[in-house]
């Protein structure tokens, strides 16, 4: 069965986790044949194994020489430190889902999905994740930890997302982007999936997200969007009612008029983002709800290479 079909089988019973996992490994199976060096599949030393270990990593051809136990240790095992953060506005819940549509095709359900496929790589890892959840208040909060009890409890929380019905609410990514930081006491990288709506003056909210980075955190922003309406405004010249997820504000017209002035406009904004997380040296990843995972995997692991 193909890749595609696996996923629409597995996400129609919401199974979060097997999802995730089953993306990674599809990833997995494609580095192995590619020459990219940042998952674990070169190791750097050997250490003595202690009984009660796992047997799996055994350097038996070292036993054969050396009639001692060791098992390889590898370069990625350095349990760094993640802590995702993930915005659930109103605006993440677009678009709406027809019926027997895909979660991971909505703005929300395409995060909540990257982030659990970015915990199960940091599982393997012996990473440790940590999760934030905010809309119009902080909704939830868990420091980084790498127990297997850990992983399973931010999951459940994750698929909780997914099935809470979405409500009217605002949020201020800026305040609560001050507060995160502010208990973000030990080097960690930080990952951040939004869409980068935010009322008023974008400068406080990278203000915000250069709070982030005091401690010498790594930051990457997920800068997340449905391309085809909301970056290239694809819509017939039917006339049309466009409804503010948010203040429930209302604006009827015919896309046709605006398409070439909104995309310019939109165009703008997305450079400005970009330069200004350049500026600042956060990670600026534009990724669109259609796209695989693959980008939000590599990524990591890129950046990860980056953080010593």
């Amino acid at each position: 069965m193909k890749l595609e079909g696996q996923l629409q089988k597995i996400s129609a019973f919401s199974h979060l986790e097997l999802l995730a996992n089953q993306i990674v490994e599809g990833f997995i199976s494609g580095m192995h044949k590619s020459p990219f060096h940042g998952f674990s599949s070169e190791f750097a030393e050997h250490k003595v194994y202690n009984p009660g270990e796992s047997t799996r990593h055994i350097d038996w051809k070292l036993y054969a020489r050396t009639d001692r136990l060791y098992t390889k240790r590898f370069e990625e095992e350095t349990n760094m430190r993640c802590h995702i953060i993930l915005d659930n506005s109103s605006s993440m819940h677009y678009p709406k889902l027809k019926e027997g549509q895909p979660f991971y095709e909505s703005k929300i359900g395409f995060s909540v999905l990257a982030s659990a496929v970015l915990m199960d790589l940091l599982k393997r890892q012996r990473d440790a994740a940590g999760l934030s959840i905010y809309s119009d208040n902080y909704e939830f909060y868990a420091p980084e930890k790498g127990s297997g009890r850990h992983h399973r409890m931010l999951i459940d929380k994750l698929e909780s997302v997914l099935e809470t019905p979405p409500r009217a609410k605002q949020t201020d990514t800026t305040a609560f982007l001050h507060q995160i930081a502010q208990k973000m006491h030990r080097r960690s990288m930080i990952v951040l999936f939004t869409d980068m709506f935010q009322p008023g003056d974008n400068s406080a909210l990278f203000n915000a997200l250069q709070h982030l980075k005091h401690n010498k955190h790594k930051v990457v922003l997920f800068h997340v969007t449905d391309r085809k309406t909301e970056y290239n405004f694809n819509f017939d010249n039917a006339p049309r009612k466009f409804i503010d997820m948010e203040t429930g504000e209302q604006v009827n017209l015919f896309a046709e008029n605006v398409k070439d002035e909104y995309e310019k406009q939109v165009d703008n904004y997305f450079k400005k983002v970009a330069e200004t997380c350049m500026q600042y040296k956060i990670k600026y990843v534009p990724v669109s709800v259609e796209e695989k995972f693959e980008k939000i995997l590599t990524t990591y692991l890129v950046e990860k290479q980056k953080f010593g």
